[in-house]
């Protein structure tokens, strides 16, 4: 999660909260960049869990003015938004957000929905037991009794979307703790050793250079 992330790396580095949560969410324009160059197509962020909402009020509330502010500019921007062909998603329980928000969450969308080229999607207000209850429990209002790998797939936040090649995970922690564990099953897994914020461009190479060498199987 990279408000966790970003919250410990402004502590190392006597920043306050504030201050390191801007400056992670700037992090996310340089990877989409090396994104682009590198020609991948679809990336996906987890930005913030069902678990930061028990944070300190005043600690959310920074964040949802930082959300504010970032969706602004990038309304503001739209047009290079258009241009480069990205298509933004927002994934997760989004109507946990204050309504203004959300509302934005959804006009960023609506901007960016007929974009082809790139997709980002921002895992926010996401849990992946979450995911998983929420899909289940649409199956039942459907009316169905039985369950198969299709069905649910079909009823996740990320229906339609493809399941993640490769998972990078900064900060040093060797788990995925709940990111995307329906789509994860057959994913390549990096861990980096650091933090969100120092992640580099080299450190992005690092990542894909594993993933290049990695014979992959899904189960066979």
């Amino acid at each position: 999660m990279i408000t966790t992330i970003n919250r410990r790396w402004g502590e190392l580095n006597g920043l306050s909260r504030q201050e390191a949560y801007e400056t992670g969410i700037r992090k996310i324009s340089d990877v989409l960049a090396w994104c682009r160059a590198e020609e991948i197509p679809m990336v996906t962020m987890w930005g913030f869990s069902t678990e930061n909402f028990q944070r300190d009020s005043d600690e959310i509330g920074g964040l949802f003015k930082l959300f504010e502010k970032d969706l602004l500019g990038a309304i503001t921007r739209k047009d290079d938004m258009l241009r480069q062909g990205v298509r933004v998603r927002f994934l997760g329980k989004t109507s946990r957000f204050p309504e203004k928000i959300s509302g934005m969450f959804r006009k960023v969308e609506e901007l960016t929905k007929g974009c082809d080229k790139y997709s980002l999607n921002l895992l926010l207000a996401y849990g992946g037991r979450m995911e998983i209850i929420d899909a289940v429990n649409s199956i039942i209002k459907e009316g169905k009794t039985e369950v198969d790998e299709e069905m649910l797939s079909s009823h996740m936040y990320t229906a339609g979307l493809p399941d993640p090649d490769l998972i990078i995970r900064t900060s040093g922690e060797k788990r995925l703790s709940g990111f995307l564990p329906w789509q994860s099953v057959y994913s390549e897994i990096y861990f980096s050793g650091k933090l969100w914020p120092d992640f580099s461009r080299d450190d992005f190479g690092d990542a894909l250079n594993f993933f290049e060498k990695t014979q992959r199987r899904f189960g066979k």
